[in-house]
């Protein structure tokens, strides 16, 4: 097939018609079964609505209306899901205006990259995706709702919840997200002071001011990383509301999309006119769409991770080489941070997501035959929401397809892109496969050959660094970091080091089978590595002074050894592991987890 998007869906389609299908079996078996009106005791129904009004107590049972299932995120420390406090109370609301009722049907944990980067507690960080996918299942698994309201933003918490929620496929399902925090000092400034810190040149307190201003409001962080990247998949995908995933906490339009939201999930039930049940909505076609957003907009590189397991939940099969085919034909259309300086809410005011539809849809660069919350097709995606006065009321209406850019710093069209290509690659050799990501790169380090220093942790390289030993080129390999060997922490605690040492002039690079953060960037890195090393990988093989090779431009990451000279050094031994902070409690999800190029899943 050649490399287009038509004909890399057809690939997946065929790759996938197995596993695919008996996805779709057991969604029919779910979604053949009696009525829950008749599956259901006196004594079921009795448990259900206890704690519900005298109203809802025969409603309800008498499946008198949908009943909409709020699997939700929020607590109180964190500023993406602070916001969510206030949406189950909205949800019911709009539910009962229109006849139908809701009901929180569980809640999962939302755990902090930003608070846990560097720290013993990022260990848990990626194994609390499938932990999540467990909640949501178990949350749902009351199994007496007629819909899914998802209520998430953050790293795993969105992947997590999607790939629970596909176990209910029968069942159509929508992502209510609460938007970003106002821009408060910009990611340039952030960096460079982080910089400054790790060099020594300021305290710990000026750092901590620096920060406060950033991250300073309730809402998801204004870079592009992970969480952000999280609504620009739901939106590709279909399952959120189109425009809702840059609109501001706290604003008459969020509160207004938030209704909206509920009022179109009602209307795809089975008790609605339009039945739209998420395994619909979730296809070879809509990954794929996923994907080349993804590369469009030089998201994170987490992604690569939670897009297979996400697939994977619904039966496709997808991996890296798709993604870097892709990324090969997709342009990148985006410079938000760490790709560019601005933000997201620059983004959104630049022409946002709408923009970046509409000029993928006119390269012919998106499936266009899908379903999705707003209907069929792409149309709406290319839209953006508004309020309207109607009255005392106010509604959302859709404003004309989004065709221009108002800043060509932050979006550019398809025909003048900021690079022909998206935003990753792999990169394939005798070290193993793994993903780089390219678009927050100079060009002039896209290729990186230099001696290696080994780290078993990334507090080694920070105590390296502190010395003066890194005072050179090198590929500093971080390894025992995969799922297997402790959890694939992110290991953005590098990113400052490894800056200022490139900032001196030296030629430096990572190679790691463990994870950057979202926001990571600027140091060419080979990351994901896979085979890990705990699992025999051929970085457990490298010795001190290897010459290594990551080429971005030809897709390689290799070791100037012969196979046969990896094959007869013996193996490093990943060094004793603590268990505090939980640890412990995820030994076995550590011993059964897949490859990283599998999508790091334990499920």
């Amino acid at each position: 097939m050649t490399d287009t998007i038509a004909g890399i869906t057809a690939e997946i389609i065929a790759r996938s018609q197995k596993t695919r299908s008996a996805y779709l079996g057991m969604i029919d078996e779910s979604r053949n079964r009696p009525p829950v009106t008749d599956r259901m005791s006196c004594s079921n129904w009795a448990h259900v609505v206890a704690a519900n009004t005298a109203q809802e107590k025969k409603s309800i049972p008498a499946g008198e209306g949908a009943n909409i299932g709020i699997v939700t995120a929020y607590n109180d420390m964190l500023s993406a899901h602070q916001p969510f406090s206030s949406y189950p109370s909205l949800i019911k609301l709009a539910a009962r205006s229109r006849g139908a009722t809701a009901q929180v049907a569980g809640g999962v944990p939302a755990m902090c990259d930003g608070v846990t980067q560097g720290q013993p507690g990022m260990e848990l960080s990626l194994f609390s995706r499938d932990v999540i996918a467990m909640a949501t299942a178990i949350s749902l698994s009351h199994d007496v709702y007629d819909a899914i309201a998802c209520l998430g933003v953050c790293d795993k918490i969105v992947p997590g919840m999607l790939i629970g929620a596909l176990q209910f496929g029968h069942l159509p399902a929508m992502f209510i997200p609460a938007g970003p925090m106002p821009s408060g000092v910009s990611n340039k400034e952030k960096a460079a002071m982080r910089q400054k810190f790790a060099a020594g040149e300021i305290s710990k307190e000026e750092l901590l001011e620096t920060e406060s201003a950033s991250y300073h409001s309730a809402g998801t962080c204004t870079f592009y990383g992970t969480a952000n990247t999280n609504q620009v998949m739901m939106e590709a995908l279909g399952i959120q509301v189109a425009g809702t995933s840059f609109v501001n906490p706290g604003t008459e339009l969020r509160t207004a999309l938030t209704q909206h939201s509920v009022e179109r999930l009602l209307d795809q039930t089975s008790k609605g006119s339009n039945y739209r049940p998420l395994a619909e909505v979730v296809t070879e076609q809509s990954i794929v769409n996923a994907m080349v957003l993804m590369m469009a907009t030089g998201g994170s590189t987490n992604l690569t991770l939670h897009l297979i397991a996400m697939a994977a939940a619904a039966g496709i099969i997808i991996d890296w080489h798709d993604m870097d085919r892709i990324s090969r034909i997709t342009p990148l259309l985006a410079r938000v941070y760490p790709n560019g300086q601005a933000d997201v809410n620059h983004f959104e005011q630049a022409g946002g997501l709408a923009f970046v539809f509409n000029q993928l849809r006119s390269a012919n660069l998106l499936n266009e035959d899908v379903v999705n919350v707003m209907g069929e097709g792409l149309d709406a995606y290319g839209r953006k929401p508004v309020l309207s006065n109607s009255g005392e009321s106010k509604n959302i209406q859709w404003s004309e397809p989004v065709q221009a850019s108002s800043d060509d710093e932050i979006l550019a069209p398809v025909q003048s892109p900021f690079l022909d290509e998206g935003g990753m690659r792999v990169v394939d050799g005798n070290l193993g496969t793994g993903i780089v990501k390219v678009s927050a790169v100079d060009a002039k380090y896209h290729r990186i050959e230099a001696p290696c220093k080994i780290f078993d942790s990334q507090d080694q390289l920070k105590i390296a660094f502190e010395k003066g030993e890194l005072e050179c080129d090198f590929i500093a390999v971080v390894r025992f970091q995969g799922p297997s060997a402790n959890g694939m922490p992110e290991l953005h605690k590098l990113t400052p080091y490894l800056g200022i040492l490139q900032d001196k002039g030296f030629q430096v690079a990572l190679v790691t089978d463990g994870r950057m953060s979202g926001a990571s960037g600027k140091v060419l890195s080979a990351i994901h590595v896979s085979p890990e090393a705990k699992q025999g990988g051929p970085l457990a093989s490298l010795i001190e002074g290897d010459v290594i090779c990551v080429d971005a431009v030809l897709g390689r990451v290799s070791v100037a050894l012969s196979d046969e000279e990896l094959s007869l050094r013996t193996p490093a031994e990943q060094p004793p592991q603590s268990n505090t902070v939980g640890r412990g409690l995820f030994e076995k999800m550590r011993s059964i987890s897949g490859l990283s190029i599998e999508g790091a899943s334990a499920l």
